[in-house]
């Protein structure tokens, strides 16, 4: 009787022992200013207005500060490229409709009174990866949105 405890003692120990072992999950760990970096050394964009602060956010895009955990953006009158990491997933969803929201403004903006940008701006979308999410309005989005992807995975 007690060789069969000692073995089930040892067997729920080697167990115990084994859980712990498993992989933890590891967060993703991306500098979006050095995404920045990269994306404004393979294009040309000619000079755009680097957002700053989470106050720019909110009066450019309507997102919130206590949202953000980091955030890249730089806009002109003919770009914009927000790159932003959410503090987690329902602080990521308020960050894309927020993006949504100021995208469907660039769209009826460019419909109204720019009909060649128009098309570039429907061409556009936020894009939202775990808790990075994305508004890139250029004329060749789908190079600055590959860049983007590349360096978030």
């Amino acid at each position: 009787m007690k060789r069969i405890v000692s073995l089930v003692l040892v067997a729920l120990f080697a167990v115990a022992v084994f859980a712990g072992c498993g992989t933890a999950k590891t967060e993703k760990k991306v500098d979006l200013n050095a995404v920045m970096e990269t994306i404004n050394s393979e294009n040309d964009f000619g000079g755009l207005k680097k957002l700053d602060t989470t106050d720019d956010l909110l009066r450019y895009y309507g997102v919130e500060a206590d949202d953000v955990k980091q955030f890249a953006a730089e806009r002109d009158k003919n770009n914009e490229i927000v790159m932003i990491e959410a503090k987690n997933a329902e602080a990521a969803s308020r960050v894309e409709a927020a993006l949504n929201e100021k995208l469907n403004s660039l769209v009826n903006y460019s419909t109204s009174y720019s009909p060649e940008k128009a098309e570039q701006v429907k061409a556009c979308k936020v894009t939202k990866d775990g808790n990075f999410v994305s508004l890139i309005v250029t004329d060749n989005a789908e190079s600055v949105v590959q860049t983007y992807q590349n360096s978030i995975k």
